[in-house]
């Protein structure tokens, strides 16, 4: 069984579907401690031929909290973020049958952080017709307690996984004998190149998936989902 684990972020980039359409089961980490400035609640679309930050703002509270125990502020603006999005994307060619569907992302009324980001990542697996069982980090069954690669091998015990798939940059984070020890298959996923014409603009890489699907039909982005390389 192939298990990828990551956190929850607001409309990630195409590699991180890639990662979760290329495994069986895929876990989500909600009890894991809330990253500031990172990219749980971020992310980049296009504006004007260059990239734009936007973000889900967060009530203030302490930075030792889990993703689970912070919450989405009372002040966040989803009128004023959707309003970027439409005006930077209202003459792309897939702007009307998308941008409903972003709306209903960003009026999600969850105002638990994790809830609210991580319905954005579901949604769009439900948009891309990706069949991937998803599970909640905290419902297992495992020592919490632990930190990163020892929690790592925990939940692929725990699912009984056989090959486990991360993204490319966590190669100097695990180490494959450790897991070969644990009789686990330890897998990078590198993203190919990806270029889709984005208007008259010089291209912007990586940016939000919301940006791909503005630009590319369903059909050619679940082709895109394969269009990556596994290292080891």
């Amino acid at each position: 069984m192939k298990l990828g684990i990551m956190q929850p972020y607001f409309l990630p980039y195409i590699g991180y579907f890639q990662l979760l359409n290329a495994v069986d089961k895929y876990v989500i980490y909600d009890n894991i401690q809330y990253t500031k400035k990172g990219w749980i609640n971020r992310n980049r679309i296009l504006q004007n031929g260059k990239d734009l930050l936007i973000s889900v703002s967060v009530e203030k509270d302490s930075d030792y909290l889990d993703i689970r125990d912070r919450v989405v502020s009372a002040g966040f603006d989803r009128k004023k973020l959707l309003n970027q999005i439409r005006e930077s994307y209202r003459k792309a060619p897939y702007f009307g049958e998308v941008m409903p569907f972003i709306e209903e992302i960003v009026n999600c009324e969850d105002t638990n952080l994790f809830d609210y980001v991580y319905n954005s990542v579901k949604q769009v697996c439900n948009y891309l017709d990706i069949k991937t069982e998803i599970i909640v980090s905290s419902t297992l069954d495992i020592d919490h307690s632990l930190k990163g690669q020892d929690k790592v091998i925990a939940i692929c015990k725990e699912l009984g996984a056989t090959d486990y798939y991360n993204a490319i940059g966590g190669q100097e984070l695990y180490t494959v004998e450790d897991f070969k020890k644990e009789n686990i298959n330890l897998h990078f996923v590198s993203t190919n190149p990806i270029e889709y014409k984005q208007f008259a603009n010089e291209f912007v890489a990586w940016l939000s998936i919301l940006d791909v699907m503005m630009f590319i039909s369903v059909d050619e982005i679940r082709g895109m989902l394969g269009n990556y390389k596994l290292v080891q």
